[in-house]
């Protein structure tokens, strides 16, 4: 019985799993999409909209909550100087996923996650 486990483990030990998530949210915020597995995209929206929400707080101390995640120090600056202020009268839902179709060596669903408001659009 899965009672009180919440998300996915996507076959990963929880270190794992957490340095994935780090990665990935690190990658989504320097490119603003990047195509992954439907699994790990829907894993990771939660994941990545706590992030620009405490982005949107822009203080010290959520910098500081923010940086133990993303530990890029330059994709630190863009998500509080330009992605936070972009989404700063939306709620929440600042991110989208497109599913793509499967992909061809292991047939694996794959989707594309990306910043609803995104920056050269």
């Amino acid at each position: 019985m899965r009672h009180r486990k919440k998300g996915r483990n996507l076959s990963r030990t929880a270190s794992h799993k957490k340095a994935t998530m780090r990665n990935m949210a690190t990658s989504l915020f320097k490119h603003e999409r990047i195509e992954t597995t439907t699994a790990k995209a829907k894993e990771l929206r939660p994941y990545a909209e706590r992030l620009i929400t405490l982005a949107r707080r822009g203080d010290l101390h959520s910098r500081r909550l923010a940086s133990r995640q993303v530990q890029d120090r330059e994709v630190l600056g863009k998500l509080f100087d330009d992605i936070a202020p972009r989404f700063r009268d939306r709620p929440g839902g600042y991110t989208r996923v497109l599913k793509l179709g499967t992909r061809k060596g292991d047939a694996a669903e794959m989707a594309l996650i990306e910043l609803v408001e995104r920056g050269d659009a």
